[in-house]
């Protein structure tokens, strides 16, 4: 590639957000995926594979973008031993923040199809990363489809408003992220207490 970091960076954050109805095939090509990640990547760097994000809430509308949460045992191991082995297999590969442009960074992959349409992003942190939330909000939706509701309505209207701009449709859906992960996480550490 000849372009520099940035212009990747800024080619990736204004490609088109398309919003589609939920798709049952979605968990089996997380499966599909993790199967194969567990075939080519180093087995005493992986501890766990989670599907996260939209495609893994049954009937969320969502971006066809299967996201794939994955605890490794270092972000050093990985930028050693699993960048080179992906990149090889033609996944994009960024060192990215966790939010906004500042610390925790992490290491993120983009998969593609023939068509050059992202398949899949994976997201490769380590066991005390603050993405492992997310499996809260997960979970949440998962148990109240009305709360699924509310957050695919807002993801629809901000696809809408922003629909080359990844950078401000995610930066708007960040409050009621944030918001239900909070009600989320408190609800199932204190649910499991009781």
């Amino acid at each position: 590639m000849t372009e520099n970091l940035e212009e990747r960076i800024k080619q990736i954050t204004q490609e088109p957000i398309e919003i589609v109805l939920y798709n049952p095939q979605w968990p089996h090509d997380f499966t599909k995926e993790k199967e194969h990640l567990l075939s080519i990547l180093p087995h005493e760097l992986i501890y766990r594979i989670e599907h996260f994000g939209s495609t893994a809430i049954p009937g969320l509308s969502a971006k066809p973008i299967i996201d794939i949460l994955v605890e490794v045992r270092s972000l050093s191991d990985t930028k050693k031993h699993i960048v080179p082995k992906l990149t090889k297999q033609g996944y994009e590969y960024l060192w990215r923040p966790i939010i906004g442009e500042s610390p925790p960074y992490y290491a993120w992959f983009i998969k593609r199809n023939k068509k050059n349409k992202r398949t899949h992003h994976i997201h490769m942190v380590e066991a005390d990363s603050e993405l492992w939330d997310r499996l809260y909000f997960r979970d949440y939706l998962r148990e109240f489809p009305s709360i699924a509701k509310q957050y695919d309505s807002l993801k629809k209207t901000l696809a809408a408003k922003y629909p080359k701009d990844r950078v401000r449709y995610t930066k708007e859906k960040s409050a009621f992220i944030k918001k239900i992960t909070t009600t989320s996480k408190h609800y199932y550490t204190t649910k499991h207490k009781t």
